[in-house]
This record gives structure tokens, sequence and C-alpha cells, in this order.
């Protein structure tokens, strides 16, 4: 018997698991790129993600992808501030034999649309790029 945890160097979410769409919107940015400038200082939350997660800590950058329906949109370089494993309790408050990872970021490089087409085309798995 031993613990499972995942190590990994890409902060994938969705919206629902916290992506700050409200700063990070796809034809928003190409129309007006975000730079580092626009988001600096600005620390943005994510949680719900299955299983126990260990993510780079700061100042290794991790990279932060856009989950869109299972594709997926590489947006630039976080840097992971906090983290937390917890175990996923159901409604009727017992463990269901599950963790949850959440935790909070900065970005430390935002990608101009146009690198932004190449790394995802080049980085995403086989079949997951948004392009």
């Amino acid at each position: 018997m031993g613990n499972e945890i995942e190590v990994n160097d890409t902060l994938q979410i969705t919206r629902q698991q916290g992506f700050p769409a409200d700063v990070f919107n796809l034809e928003g940015h190409i129309k007006h790129p975000v730079t580092l400038e626009d988001v600096r200082g600005r620390r943005f939350t994510f949680h719900g993600k299955l299983g126990a997660r260990v993510y780079h800590r700061d100042p290794v950058r991790v990279f932060l992808v856009e989950n869109i329906d299972g594709k997926w949109l590489f947006w630039g370089h976080a840097q992971i501030q906090q983290q937390t494993i917890s175990k996923v309790i159901d409604e009727s408050g017992q463990w269901k034999a599950e963790w949850n990872t959440s935790g909070d970021f900065v970005m430390s490089a935002v990608y101009d649309p146009s690198y932004q087409e190449l790394v995802t085309r080049r980085e995403a798995p086989l079949g997951k790029s948004f392009f």
C-alpha cells in the first residue's frame, strides 16, 4: 500500500476550476494582447483539480493551460504561490477516497497570440491542441 501523488509542470484548468477567463480570453487577446504588465501582482486561484497533485514551486514556472472542452490552449508561465491537497467529501459527510488540489498562482510570462498558437500546436498532447 502506498500513496499516489502526481508532480505536474502544467496547470491545466477549466473555467469551472478557476481559469481566469475575465483576463485571458482568446478573442480579446488576439485584438488587444494581454501582457505581463496587465496582470503583474495579480493573484489567481484554482480549485477542484482531481487527484493529489504537486506543482513546481515558485520560482520554477508551470505552464498555464486553459482546458476548453478537452482542448488545450497555452497562455504562458505561472508560478505557484500556494497549494492544498484536500479530501473529497460527499453530501453525507463521507470521504469518497478521492483527493482534490487547489491553490494560488501569479503569472511570470504571457504569450503573445502568435507565439501562443505555436506553443499550443507544439506542446499540447496529441489530439488535444485547441488549434
